[in-house]
């Protein structure tokens, strides 16, 4: 959209696509929530729509719809108003209302938009496995696609240890993650402190600001820390909050005027109101602030991880719409607060792209706390940072794997598998075979600690490590991820699966099948996805031993049994092509 007058036009409920669909609510079921539940009637998108099915079965055809804007930006209408479907961002009767003000001359351009018809299907979810899933692989843009080789075993200090983290640990713990297999090492918050006063007694999150390593932790700086991962074989990775200060802080007391104003003309968090931190605002020089910060220890310390962590214009934990972006009026890169929320979110992912520049090989971690809402990734953060830290689950197992497999579930394959980070899975756990079993059906991070365990055990999880290793470089797997035909949302008391077939190649990939207190200990296992006329080998994973040989169409039509004899287990298979 370009301004040709003279003087400054406002945009405002922006539809980027405009439908008048032949078939009305009456006739369509309509499945939201990243296409994951079915409602009747009409309906009006939100954050956690990223992709609308409207599918008729009377025709046994249906529309994929899918939108590209950020977070709480995106809107997708469907029957609102008679026979009419809108993609787009969001209108000004919204909580989040999208504005964009263009000055004379001035040019922008909307997020993309995109739709998927499809016919003679049932099943609405075969749109998301087969077309949609190829379109977000090859065409959308996303930035796993861009990485060489995606990592496929990686350790994260959060839990147990917080903020409670000094050089002498972390030596100590990489030495042991090394000893697992992790391919790279992620220190999490509580490295830094602030310059302000009574620093000792301010918590991880609100010595967020200076950004300058505690030297009562780490005496000797980060570089020998990450000097020492890189040399056990581990890539090295940081977190650090993108626009967090604190009061006391030297970049808060030196330049006030780059946060974020609440309604009443105040600094303000957005976070969380247990923070005594202020939110910065990236429509401000902030943003080259941050962006030199990140830059300083990508290039210091070799990383090749960022996590780049909480809220910049939405909380995840705050309900009041009020508040979120910034209402000053004198910030130089939005005009009034409605502006703010678009921009800000476009700013971040300007910066992502930035940080690329420097290392296209580098991962972004843009958790949910930045993205804005609990649980939150959509097609306009990975097409800029290849991961998301989705969720923290405190539970433990076997409750916790399955969450794990839930949360992957209900986002995929509508958000690619290898994009999602779900936290807080232990390298520890009593029954840490499960929890890597269950791990591979999305982003394969762990935390825990790995210092207690037994040497056997540490080689143990080497072995996993290095037969995901081997998949990988197989198959590729870390870029597909499908239903498993039967396998619905996984729930106590059934059976769930996944499968992470490359349909590119037709050479394979796994399958993950996973028992969950049900009183069946045998399941009959169907795959699709595969070439009907090859012949492919299933062995369990890590042994060599094929155990059964089966065309494609005999895995989709006939299939193969899997025993399972514990109430909560698991097991991942290798789908191997042996045609010669």
């Amino acid at each position: 959209i370009t301004n040709t007058g003279k003087t400054d036009v406002k945009i405002e409920s922006l539809e980027i696509e405009s439908l008048g669909l032949s078939w009305d609510k009456v006739e369509s079921n309509i499945y939201k929530d990243y296409a994951r539940k079915e409602i009747k009637g009409s309906y009006e998108g939100n954050w956690d729509d990223p992709l609308i099915i409207i599918h008729n079965p009377q025709l046994r055809r249906g529309i994929a719809l899918g939108n590209e804007a950020p977070s709480v930006m995106k809107c997708t209408d469907i029957f609102l108003e008679g026979n009419h479907v809108g993609i787009g961002l969001t209108h000004k009767k919204n909580d989040y209302p999208f504005r964009k003000w263009l000055k004379s001359g001035e040019s922008w351009e909307s997020p993309f938009v995109f739709i998927c018809l499809y016919k003679d299907s049932d099943d609405p979810m075969w749109v998301i496995n087969n077309p949609v899933n190829d379109f977000v692989r090859r065409n959308l843009g996303s930035r796993l696609s861009n990485i060489e080789e995606l990592p496929v075993f990686v350790y994260n200090t959060w839990r147990p240890f917080q903020d409670r983290i000094n050089d002498s640990l972390i030596y100590a713990v990489a030495t042991s993650a090394a000893a697992c297999g992790f391919e790279e090492f992620i220190i999490d918050a509580g490295w830094y402190s602030t310059l302000g006063d009574n620093v000792e007694e301010l918590n991880w999150a609100d010595r967020c600001g200076d950004w300058i390593i505690d030297s009562t932790k780490f005496p000797e700086g980060l570089k020998p820390v990450f000097d020492s991962i890189v040399n056990l074989g581990m890539k090295p990775g940081l977190w650090i909050s993108l626009a967090s200060a604190h009061p006391g802080s030297k970049v808060y007391r030196c330049h006030p005027e780059w946060f974020i104003k609440n309604k009443y003309g105040d600094p303000t968090n957005l976070h969380n109101p247990g923070h005594e931190i202020y939110t910065a605002c990236m429509g401000t020089d902030w943003y080259e602030y941050i962006k030199s910060v990140i830059l300083f220890y990508i290039r210091e310390c070799g990383l090749k991880y960022v996590k780049l962590d909480l809220s910049i214009v939405t909380s995840a934990y705050i309900r009041d719409v009020e508040l979120s972006g910034c209402y000053a009026n004198d910030h130089p890169y939005h005009k009034d607060h409605h502006e703010s929320l678009y921009v800000l979110f476009d700013r971040c992912m300007t910066l992502f792209d930035e940080l690329h520049k420097e290392d296209p090989e580098l991962l972004i971690d843009c958790t949910f706390e930045t993205a804005g809402k609990p649980q939150l990734n959509d097609y306009a953060i990975i097409k800029h940072a290849e991961v998301g830290w989705l969720s923290n689950i405190e539970d433990s197992p076997p409750f916790s794997n399955l969450l794990i497999r839930k949360y992957a579930w209900k986002r995929t394959p509508v958000i690619p598998a290898s994009s999602l980070v779900i936290g807080n899975p232990s390298v520890n756990d009593p029954d840490y075979q499960l929890t890597i079993k269950t791990i591979s059906g999305s982003f394969p991070m762990l935390l825990g600690d790995p210092t207690v365990l037994t040497d056997e055990e540490k080689l143990d999880i080497k072995g996993w490590a290095d037969w995901l290793r081997n998949m990988q470089n197989k198959y590729n797997f870390m870029m597909f991820r499908q239903d498993l035909p039967g396998f619905n949302e996984p729930s106590d008391g059934y059976w769930d699966g996944w499968a992470r077939i490359n349909t590119e190649t037709g050479e394979g990939g796994i399958i993950g099948i996973f028992r969950h207190g049900s009183d069946e200990n045998e399941m009959n296992i169907t795959i699709n996805g595969l070439e009907e006329r090859k012949k492919y080998g299933i062995k369990k994973a890590r042994e060599d031993k094929i155990l059964y040989q089966m065309t494609g169409k005999q895995l989709l039509l006939n299939g193969f049994k899997v025993e399972l004899n514990k109430l909560y287990d698991g097991e991942l298979f290798e789908i191997e092509s042996i045609d010669f």
